[in-house]
């Protein structure tokens, strides 16, 4: 059931005036719950909850914390109107829903099952050695220890997956660090039913009240307040350039500046080298039409910027990507504002020097359903134009038709930081563009050959990041168990009796976890 409550630790509470509601983009109406923004009072509560709770949190074991994270799988999978309520949000299909409740459940069993095994907190020891001359050597040990109460903000493309109890949620929880989620105003039916899965399975498995709190916002006051509260101790973010750079400086303010995980803006740059375009162009141009609309273009990996060496196989590649493209129907935007950003960031590209529209949709199409477009352009115009280099998040993208391999080497290394690159070779060709790829390597999180950028793997060796602005920190991923590394820090212990230290540390290794002693990986017991 639907309350439109915020949710103080495990207390539901409504104490503000201001209320909202959220949007269904396919029938273009209001849904009929109303939403209270949460208050400063109710922020600081939230806070403070969390901080007690981080005391008793950060110290259970990797068993009770996996216990915590399948039982909020099982709740979440328990929720009879979350598929119902997730489709009347977003305007996203039922098979869409459910893939992704697939992921986020997906998600909390990988973390669990990492906390359970215990491995992962890095357990490094070096022994004394007393006798050791002109100085004796310490006994040293170290291991990640969880930062503290963490702030998530729901992401708007991904109601599931990236947000209440998401992968930034998850990994928090499994680091020992209580979450604050401040959820997003186009979903917040669907983050409140999440919200309540989470609470039930922390009362069942007895965790501490604060480890989990849902707060509602409309507007940018509600974050605000959360990312200077003295009591947060790190941010998670998906969304806009501007949104996660305004949160990123408002943390690097504060009296004590704490971390901002953010992952924004990417136009995943792939480039088609001219024997595959020779060779298979027509195939990849028609891979490429149904990668550019999938998810109507709303995923953050999704090619907006496809590059090649200007000749008639090229011209062939464009003609076929632009025909094959038209024959797909439009889908709808996630909300009005979306649509209106997409519109808008689109003309703005049509606007500039030397552009050339190859496809776009003309037929008429539903409120919130975005028309597809595929623009060209030269190299050097390109270059020449940072405009051109920004997103449009929808279903666009814009070819590059390059001079000479130096000519597209350059534009990569001009790029701004991106998730993703793509490669698109013959056999053995991508030998003999060594250059292109050290340059398209330099702007990446992660490099992709023969495929497509869509579509994230949820697994340990997925890096979901890159350079900035694509991320705030490209040594870390949002995806995968690796993620957990956002929220903790190193610790060390020096000359700590055995009994006193943490079990990851002591002698004996009752854990039985890998662990590096005196530089070697080991199991044994000291």
């Amino acid at each position: 059931m639907i309350t439109g409550k915020n949710y103080i630790g495990f207390t539901p509470s409504a104490n503000g005036t201001k209320t909202y509601k959220t949007f269904n983009p396919q029938t273009n109406t209001e849904n009929e719950d109303i939403f209270t923004v949460a208050t400063s009072v109710e922020i600081d509560q939230a806070v403070a909850l969390a901080t007690e709770a981080f005391k008793r949190f950060s110290k259970i074991s990797g068993k009770e914390k996996a216990e915590f994270l399948n039982t909020i799988a099982d709740e979440i999978l328990a929720l009879d109107t979350l598929i119902e309520t997730y489709c009347k949000e977003s305007g996203l299909p039922e098979g869409r829903a459910m893939g992704e409740r697939g992921r986020t459940v997906g998600q909390l069993r990988a973390f669990a099952k990492l906390v359970e095994d215990g491995s992962w907190v890095d357990a490094t020891i070096d022994t004394a050695q007393p006798e050791r001359s002109p100085m004796p050597k310490p006994d040293l040990r170290k291991m990640y220890i969880g930062l503290g109460p963490v702030v998530v903000f729901g992401a708007s493309n991904f109601p599931l997956a990236y947000s209440t109890a998401g992968g930034d949620t998850a990994a928090a929880f499994a680091a020992g660090c209580p979450v604050i989620v401040k959820s997003h105003p186009m979903h917040a039916g669907t983050g409140e039913l999440v919200a309540t899965a989470v609470i039930k399975a922390a009362q069942k498995t007895n965790m501490p009240d604060g480890v989990f709190s849902n707060i509602n916002s409309s507007g940018i006051d509600v974050g605000q307040q959360l990312v200077k509260h003295p009591g947060i101790k790190a941010v998670g973010f998906t969304g806009s350039i501007r949104g996660g750079r305004a949160l990123y400086n408002l943390a690097a303010e504060r009296e004590e500046p704490i971390p901002v995980f953010a992952e924004m803006g990417s136009i995943n740059p792939v480039v088609i080298l001219p024997k595959a375009l020779s060779e298979q162009g027509q195939d990849w141009a028609k891979t490429y039409a149904s990668s550019i609309m999938l998810g109507t273009g709303q995923f953050c990996t999704n090619p907006g910027l496809l590059l090649g060496i200007k000749g008639k196989d090229l011209d062939v590649f464009i003609d076929v990507l632009s025909h094959e493209i038209v024959k797909i129907e439009p889908s709808c935007m996630l909300h009005p504002n979306i649509k209106s950003a997409y519109s808008k960031n689109k003309l703005r590209a049509l606007d500039q020097e030397g552009i050339t529209i190859s496809a776009e949709y003309k037929t008429d199409v539903k409120p919130n359903y975005a028309q597809q477009t595929v623009l060209t352009v030269n190299g050097k115009t390109f270059l020449e134009n940072t405009t051109l280099h920004q997103e449009v998040f929808g279903p666009f993208s814009l070819v590059v038709q390059c001079e000479s391999e130096e000519e597209l080497e350059t534009i990569l290394y001009k790029l701004e930081g991106q998730l993703t690159g793509t490669l698109i070779a013959a056999e053995g060709e991508a030998n003999a563009y060594s250059g292109i790829v050290s340059a398209l390597q330099n702007r990446v999180g992660r490099i992709i050959f023969n495929g497509v950028p869509t579509g994230v793997e949820v697994c340990p060796s997925m890096v979901h990041g890159g350079p900035y602005p694509s991320s705030t920190d490209s040594r870390f991923t949002a995806v995968g168990t690796q993620s957990i590394k956002r929220w903790v820090r190193p610790f060390s212990f020096q000359d700590w009796p055995n009994y006193l230290l943490p079990i990851e540390l002591q002698n004996a290794n009752p854990l039985g976890i890998l662990r590096l002693v005196n530089n070697k990986q080991t199991a044994d017991a000291i």
